[in-house]
Order: structure tokens, then sequence, then C-alpha cells
């Protein structure tokens, strides 16, 4: 058996099943953040105090000794506060773009912050994308589009509406 197609359908079924279980994620989140009578800020301490619980046994099952010698904060230096920061910032932004957005715009968000970030790379750092980088991109930059088009957003909701439409009565469903 080669090892080198054993490993490519290692990685498409890992790959498959991350987007599949991160979709389910996305949308089970925007449900629980739009569905609660709870407010953001606390829909936001419930979610992430489980998180700061398992990163706090890992860290004094891995590196006690560290940590009780040296403190828990030792060699953190404005860079790592920074990235911290920008950590806890990015969160929040993303539970206020999911619970007054949705899922699908957070994930578009997302996407065209990469192609910023590579754009921004190619500038500063002479990064230079893969031509399948560029397809993806320009894939991503059309479906953004498409998504936020209102003239072809009307468009697909008339042709999947099952009752009567015209432009000039605007609505035949109350005839």
């Amino acid at each position: 058996e080669n090892p080198f197609l054993t490993s490519k359908l290692t990685g498409f079924v890992c790959v498959l099943a991350a987007a599949c279980t991160s979709g389910f994620a996305g949308v089970y989140f925007e449900m629980i953040l739009k569905g609660a009578k709870t407010s953001l800020w606390i829909r936001n301490i419930q979610m992430g105090l489980p998180s700061i619980l398992f990163a706090l046994v890992s860290v004094y099952t891995k590196d006690f000794a560290k940590v009780n010698g040296n403190g828990f904060f030792h060699g953190y230096n404005f860079v790592v506060w920074g990235v911290i920061a920008l950590q806890a910032i990015g969160g929040l932004v993303v539970a206020v773009v999911v619970k007054y957005a949705d899922n699908i715009l957070k994930a578009f968000a997302s996407a065209v912050s990469i192609i910023t970030s590579c754009i921004l790379s190619a500038f500063f750092f002479q990064f230079r994308p893969s031509m399948m980088f560029v397809m993806g991109s320009s894939l991503v930059t059309s479906s953004v589009f498409m998504y936020s088009n209102p003239k072809l957003n009307r468009e697909k909701r008339r042709k999947q509406s099952p009752l009567p439409y015209n432009n000039k009565n605007k609505d035949l469903r109350r005839s």
C-alpha cells in the first residue's frame, strides 16, 4: 500500500470531518446566541469558563514545576499581552456578529480576513501566493459579492417561493 495515497485519503477525511463539525458548531453557536434570553455577555462568560478550566488543568499537568517555581505569568511581555487582548476582542466581535447577523456572514468575514492578510503579507513580507490560493480567493470574493448583493438575493427568493409573486402588485398572496 502506498503511504502517499493513504496520507492523502487520511487528510481528505480529516478535512471533511473538520468542515462538518465546524459547520455544526457554527450553527449550534448561532442557535445558542439567538435563542437565549440570557444576555450576550453572560453567555460569553458561560462558554468561556470551561475553556479556562481546561487550559489551567493543561498548564498545571504539563508545566507544574515551571509555574510553581517562576509563577504563572513568568515570561509574559507586551507582545503576549497584545495577543491575549486581540484574541479576547476577536471572540467578543465574533459573538456580536453571530448574534446580530448570521453564521454565514461570520464565515465570509473570516475568509475576507485571510485574503486581506495575504495581500498585506505580499506587500510587507514579499509573500507570493500559489495559483490555488489565488483561485480560492477569487471564489471567496465572488461568493461574498453574490451573498451580499440584494438584487441576487431577491431573485433567488422569488424563484424559491411556492406562492405567486408579481412586480406590479408586489405580492399576490393577499388576493
